[in-house]
């Protein structure tokens, strides 16, 4: 039953230690920005940055992409491809200059053409020798050639062989005093551990599918590919990589006068030469990719430091709140951000809110309870203490309608706050179906005009629509919906004359469904309008003290709340009295919800 009684003043007391423990919190000291401190607390800011997983995961993605990146470059970089298809190009240039200009200048000496007696005895009449199709044999003189090979060589720092038809070395430009200043390390001199591994690692990344160069003797010229190429008249280029690891292009082009083959030139380049070149790309390529790592680790860290802090200061505030360590904990406010970490911080600002709420409601509900349920006690303890000492019966028949007058409202209240206290699991539990109101509150005022509940008070309803067939549904719970109506037309009825009537009606306002319950009673007084759906609260001068729990329109209200809707009270106004003051008719409840 839904009531408007006073209750006692102390049950709203405030609770002033909740915010109390704001006052007592220590303030920061203030503290120098100089250099050293800007330091230090940039260091200590990356610092935790870095032990932050998030951060690290952030940090580590974005070097691996980066790493990949660089290390296609170091190994598939076109560039050493394209450099050494240019020095093949260029030695190949180079040795045919060389080539002609031995065959032209060097290949011979007045006093040394050889000339073969047989083929002269061959010759019929007619015949000369060495006609236009053929060439006199004149041998590569090294002595000739050294001059022309040390001032065509020199400049180019490439070494230069000489190999005669049988494929067996004449002149060696390592030999020639002009290239004496690069001496080739002593075969015996093993590389140390590092070299050992700088070695290996070049190789790996030089090898591919490059074969193996390897010194060949004096006399086996024709193991060389090119130079066997050559003897035949042909020119050709090679690449391979030394034990080192090193790119060393070989070339090699006949030397020849007119039609005839006097042996083979073969340009070769350093070990180090071309790897110096790749190595300074790769030199280069490395020191963008670290700016690039440093640039990019900078901006991973203010990348985490957007994400990761926000995130850690929001659980910190979780944790507090969990731990309860302060009364009131703020969850940092980052909605402004407009990104996933605003929402989260508007969802848990929200729910700690909607806690702190919960957990304040349920504080008061437990006082007033207590304070409630103590009058009765209080009263009843007093009875049955004071029973052994009546002195007649009428004294002691006195007592016992106080204890039992006690113990029923001990049960009243009891039964309404465990009906008020478990409505929240309640309504958060079962699911909301649509409810068809007009069938609902056609059914309790059935009820109410049945039962009446003791008052000779009828009750009609009327539902006002455009069209008879307008629906009244709304989305909710149907026992707790029609508990509200009942409260309100048991109410209603409570404050009424007998005879009275008591009006329902039902009519669609906008996007909602308003429910209106009016009585013919006295009203409420105006300082009571809001204050009747506080908890325990009871304004009924007309009953006795303890008929009413005061929970009823509190309930009411709570069950509204929860469906998404609005409950109000206000007094109908009256004819004017013989003063012309306004009179009050009677009180009217309004309970508007979403339609359906």
């Amino acid at each position: 039953m839904l009531d408007r009684t006073q209750p006692d003043p102390s049950s709203n007391a405030e609770d002033v230690t909740a915010h109390g423990a704001s006052e007592h919190e220590d303030k920061p000291v203030a503290r120098g920005w100089g250099p050293l401190n800007w330091l230090k607390r940039a260091g200590q800011f990356f610092f935790a940055l870095s032990f932050s997983s998030l951060t690290r995961r952030i940090v580590s993605l974005n070097l691996a992409g980066l790493v990949a990146l660089v290390a296609s470059i170091l190994y598939l970089s076109q560039f050493r491809a394209g450099l050494i298809d240019a020095r093949a190009q260029s030695l190949l240039v180079q040795a045919e200059i060389i080539a002609g200009a031995i065959g032209a200048s060097a290949t011979v000496q007045t006093n040394a053409i050889t000339v073969d007696p047989e083929r002269l005895l061959d010759l019929k009449l007619g015949e000369s020798y060495g006609g236009p199709d053929d060439s006199l044999d004149f041998p590569i003189n090294p002595e000739r050639v050294a001059p022309v090979l040390r001032t065509l060589i020199s400049p180019t720092k490439t070494r230069a062989r000489i190999f005669d038809p049988n494929g067996s070395v004449l002149l060696d430009s390592r030999d020639l005093d002009v290239l004496r200043a690069f001496p080739l390390p002593p075969p015996s001199e093993k590389p140390g551990l590092v070299e050992r591994a700088m070695v290996a690692t070049r190789t790996w990344l030089n090898r591919g599918d490059l074969p193996l160069y390897r010194e060949l003797g004096r006399e086996n010229g024709n193991g060389y590919v090119e130079v066997a190429d050559a003897l035949q008249g042909q020119k050709r280029s090679m690449v391979r990589v030394n034990a080192r690891g090193e790119v060393i292009v070989s070339v090699a082009v006949p030397v020849q006068r007119a039609r005839a083959i006097h042996g083979a030139l073969m340009l070769s380049t350093q070990g180090d030469e071309i790897d110096q070149m790749v190595t300074a790309e790769r030199l280069a390529i490395l020191k963008v990719g670290g700016v690039a790592a440093a640039v990019m680790i900078m901006l991973s860290l203010l990348l985490a430091s957007t994400i990761a802090g926000p995130v850690r200061r929001l659980a910190d505030s979780a944790e507090l709140v969990r731990r309860r360590i302060k009364t009131r904990v703020e969850i940092p406010d980052f909605t402004r951000r407009r990104d996933e970490i605003g929402h989260l911080s508007g969802a848990l600002r929200d729910m700690t809110g909607a806690l702190y709420k919960r957990i304040e409601a349920i504080e008061m509900f437990a006082a007033d309870v207590a304070h409630e349920l103590k009058n009765p006690l209080t009263s009843l303890r007093s009875a049955v203490e004071t029973m052994p000492l009546a002195r007649n019966e009428t004294s002691r028949a006195r007592l016992l309608e106080v204890i039992e007058h006690d113990v029923k409202r001990l049960d009243r209240l009891i039964s309404d706050i465990s009906d008020a206290s478990r409505l929240d699991a309640e309504l958060q539990r079962q699911d909301a179906v649509p409810v068809d109101l007009k069938r609902l509150l056609g059914t309790l005022v059935a009820v109410a005009n049945e039962t009446k509940l003791g008052h000779d008070v009828a009750v009609e309803a009327r539902f006002e629509g455009r069209s008879p067939t307008d629906t009244f549904a709304v989305t909710g719970h149907d026992s707790r919906l029609g508990q509200v109506v009942s409260n309100l037309l048991s109410n209603a009825q409570s404050f009424s004359e007998a005879g009275a009537k008591v009006r329902l009606t039902c009519r669609r306002v906008r996007g909602e469904i308003e429910i209106v319950v009016d009585d013919d009673g006295p009203g409420i007084r105006d300082d009571a309008l809001e204050r009747i759906f506080e908890r325990f609260y009871t304004d009924r001068p007309h009953q006795g003290f303890g008929q009413n729990s005061g929970l009823g329109l509190s309930i009411s209200k709570q069950i509204v709340d929860a469906h998404g809707g609005r409950i109000w009270a206000e007094n109908r106004a009256g004819p004017a009295d013989e003063d012309g003051a306004p009179t009050v008719a009677g009180a009217r409840f309004v309970v508007r919800l979403p339609a359906l």
